[in-house]
């Protein structure tokens, strides 16, 4: 009774698994499902904390923001809607101590609020700086302010002292550990001061021309809040209302974000091309697979068995291997993610809810399309092997995978990985630039092949290098699959530690350990020369000094400026207020100029920060008129800059490349790093009373714990695209281990010496290691540009060296798997060796 294809495929199984011939399959499966899963449970649980945090980081399950008291429009369309609805009000100040105390100020971000704050949430408040902040629904009573810790310690106060604002003195009551819509922004470099809202009139501080934010957050049954949110944001694009924005949560922490973003891109980068060099491995490993059985598969059709039962057999044997690897990959990328929430503390709320089951079926799937699609095809071929074979070894040879079935196979891993990506450029220049290179590489390597054959001399030449050379020569097919596959793995390998390196460096570049920490503002002309003298004296030799200026953009090549002319919300909220504008001879250092040409001196000439010109739809040449305090400006555009708004630098929307701005009302910015004296700050504000001194040493603190935070995770995961790598070279350096190995015997059969196979063996592994480092090299710096340009939006460091770099990391990495996978080959008697394959 024959055995069905199953407990064939069952036997057949244990007996490899025994051997050992299908642990490179299992290995490469279950990196690629580890490095995809450990991304995507990350990824899932992030989103899903987010989702869960949203409404906390808004306040409210909606929030019309306004420069002017909330148009009573919104308020009562929220009555009638059943929402509840709090208003808060934020905006800088000074605040400062009592003269017995000191009297040292302090620039700060005030908020009032009212009963009922915050809608979603809570407040987190401590009467004990040493102690944990503890929830409460709670709002300052009258008469009382509630604080950041850092406030106090800057001015030398201690809960319980008065507090002014103002006209308005107030004892300090809790200190604030945690507010939940805080947001980000220019507020947030300033301490929190929170004061009740009945509290306010009497500071005084609420003056016509105040800079004034105020909040108005809704809260309440879900359909009602989606009616109310579409209902505001029909009604702020009418005519009639101006300067109201329904904020949601995109709007919040954009620098943040921004940062997890292009991490979580970069991490499902090394994801994918930890993939990819599973799928080559996969690939390499089942056609070696394939390659062993070709004789077992002779002599079971000798026994009876069908096409059928065969193909059944090795298909049940691989979707067995394929189900163990995938669920061996998702149980180590589960395990894998917890480092990444560990690594990444502190990005995101605590307590980040269970992942969703999506990870789990999708690292299965991916783990099971690699072996559909990379490793049957070779495999099947054992069905159709002759029964001759048995007795005519020279019949029944594997044969290249049919384009149909290849073509099905690639192009839904394809697929899957374009999905993971969660990114259309990112997965089409990873996976789209990867077949264009494999291809390349099979091309270049062919090309290669057929000129060493040619340029060998083999009358003069070592009598290694001819060995060599006729190896490499005699099997022309072997060696562009070599050349590629180690082409390949190198490829990710070298784009990888490109990537790393200048991504890592971007981001630190943008916020350097001696990056600026205080922001100055309103020093005033005739305080310019005394300022700066300060800082001399101070030993603060770098700083950013600028004019700055303020000025409403009011016509566009002669046509006024209309906010009916923008579709886009942000491209509305720029043109209905004013710029922070400058001017300068010479163009900022870390201001890059995009488009155009900064001419020193250039009269009626500005330079725009790119992102404004795209959202306003400006281009080079266009005219700009701008009202500066009732002096009329107009200007063309002569070059384009790009600006990190997160490098923690002065940065201007528009810039004048001229040394004076006639006419124009000025006062001064400065940005340094401060000096470590004990009450600088103090002493500045006491000797330049109207300036406005923002610290930013916390929030730049914050910022590089960030940076540091995320370069962890990364490196993390990196480690499995290396290995995924390491996994491709020894399956490419191992493919023809069997007839090297025969090749060798014969050799040494008529009288070649040990010495002189290891040196035709180095040779040849260096030749294809040194032919695939170089090819890989170069295509990695193409792929590593367009990824930095159109991914990851940052400048791409071309190194020339990097070619002759990866040519050496190529031979090196070669000789290294050649020497683990093949030093048996030399050592096998020869005896054996020739019984095998007369066997």
């Amino acid at each position: 009774m024959k055995p069905s294809s199953l407990t064939l495929g069952w036997r057949t199984l244990w007996r490899d698994l025994r051997a050992g011939e299908l642990r490179l399959v299992i290995v490469a499966v279950t990196l690629a499902v580890a490095a995809l899963t450990s991304v995507g449970f990350f990824a899932d649980r992030l989103q899903g904390g987010l989702a869960r945090d949203a409404l906390q980081l808004l306040g409210g399950d909606a929030v019309i923001a306004s420069d002017n008291p909330t148009p009573e429009a919104f308020v009562a369309q929220a009555r009638a809607l059943g929402l509840a609805g709090a208003t808060t009000l934020n905006f800088p100040t000074m605040a400062r101590a009592d003269d017995a105390q000191g009297g040292a100020s302090r620039l700060v971000a005030l908020k009032s609020v009212e009963p009922g704050y915050p809608l979603r949430g809570r407040l987190q408040t401590t009467a004990d700086p040493a102690r944990p902040g503890q929830p409460t629904r709670d709002i300052p009573a009258r008469g009382e302010a509630w604080v950041d810790a850092p406030l106090l310690e800057s001015l030398a106060l201690r809960l319980g002292d008065e507090l002014l604002l103002g006209d308005a003195r107030l004892r300090i009551a809790r200190i604030l550990t945690l507010e939940p819509d805080r947001g980000a922004g220019f507020l947030t470099f300033a301490p929190r001061v929170m004061v009740n809202a009945l509290d306010l009139p009497a500071t005084g501080l609420v003056q016509p021309a105040s800079r004034i934010t105020y909040r108005f957050a809704v809260a309440g049954e879900a359909r009602a809040a989606q009616r109310f949110t579409a209902w505001a944001k029909d009604a702020a694009t009418r005519p009639d209302v101006r300067g109201v924005r329904v904020e949601s949560i995109d709007s919040g922490q954009p620098e943040m974000r921004q940062t997890l973003e292009r991490a979580e891109k970069f991490l499902s980068l090394v994801a994918l091309l930890a993939a990819l060099l599973a799928a080559v491995a996969v690939a390499l490993a089942a056609r070696g697979f394939a390659n062993e059985h070709l004789d077992a598969a002779a002599l079971l059709r000798v026994l009876g068995q069908s096409q059928r039962a065969i193909a059944g057999a090795y298909v049940a044997e691989f979707a067995a291997v394929g189900v163990f690897a995938s669920a061996l990959g998702v149980l180590l990328g589960f395990a894998v993610h917890h480092v990444f929430v560990l690594l990444l503390a502190g990005l995101v709320e605590a307590g980040l809810p269970a992942p969703s089951l999506w990870p789990v079926a999708f690292g299965l799937g991916v783990g099971l399309t690699l072996m559909c699609a990379f490793g049957l095809p070779p495999v099947l071929q054992l069905a159709r092997v002759p029964p001759l074979r048995v007795i005519r070894r020279d019949v029944g040879g594997l044969k290249p995978a049919s384009l149909a079935v290849l073509g099905v196979g690639v192009a839904g891993f394809a697929a899957l990985l374009l999905a993971v990506s969660r990114d259309a450029k990112l997965g089409a220049i990873a996976v789209g630039g990867f077949a264009a290179a494999a291809l390349l590489f099979a091309l270049l390597a062919w090309g290669a092949v057929r000129l060493l054959r040619a340029s060998v001399n083999e009358a003069t030449a070592p009598r290694w290098l001819v060995l060599a050379t006729r190896q490499i020569a005699a099997r022309p097919a072997y060696a562009v699959v070599q050349v590629s596959s180690l082409a390949v793995g190198l490829l990710a390998l070298v784009l990888l530690v490109l990537l790393r390196t200048d991504l890592i460096d971007s981001w630190q570049r943008a916020t350097p350990a001696d990056a600026p920490n205080r922001f100055v503002i309103n020093i005033m002309p005739d305080q310019a020369e005394a300022f700066r003298q300060r800082l001399d004296q101070a030993g603060v030799a770098r700083y950013d000094w600028y004019p700055m200026f303020r000025g409403r953009l009011v016509a566009v090549n002669g046509r006024a400026v209309s906010l009916d002319d923008y579709a886009e919300d942000r491209a509305r909220r720029l043109v209905d207020r004013e710029f922070n504008l400058s001017n300068a001879f010479e163009a900022p250092q870390h201001n890059p100029i995009t488009a155009g040409r900064w001419t020193p001196g250039e009269p009626d000439a500005v330079s725009v920060e790119e992102g404004i010109a795209k959202t306003l739809g400006l281009n080079l040449g266009d005219r700009l008129r701008f009202d500066i305090g009732g002096v009329t400006s107009e200007a063309r555009i002569t070059s384009l800059r790009r600006v990190d708004w997160g490098s923690m630098r002065a940065n201007f929307f528009v810039m004048y490349p001229v040394a004076d701005m006639q006419d124009v009302p000025v006062t001064y910015l400065a940005a340094y790093r401060a000096p470590a004296q004990p009450g600088f700050d103090n002493a500045l504000v006491h000797d330049f009373p109207n300036i406005t001194n923002v610290d930013l040493s916390a929030t730049l603190s914050q910022v590089q714990r960030v940076l540091a935070q995320v370069v962890r995770a990364v490196e993390f995961l990196f480690a499995f695209t290396l290995a995924a790598g390491l996994a491709v070279l020894f399956a490419a350096v191992t493919a023809t281990r069997e007839e090297r190995a025969r090749e060798f015997a014969i050799m040494r059969a008529v009288g070649a010496r040990a010495a002189l196979l290891r040196q035709v063996q180095r040779a040849e592994l260096a030749g294809v290691g040194l032919l695939a480092g170089f090819l890989a090299s170069c295509v990695a710096v193409a792929v590593g540009w367009l990824l930095a340009r159109y991914v990851f939006d940052f400048t791409w460091t071309v190194r020339p060296w990097v070619p002759l770099a990866g040519a050496l990391a190529g031979a090196l990495l070669a000789l290294a798997a050649g020497w683990w996978g093949l030093r048996e080959v030399l050592r096998r008697p020869v005896v054996e060796t020739l019984r095998r394959a007369a066997d």
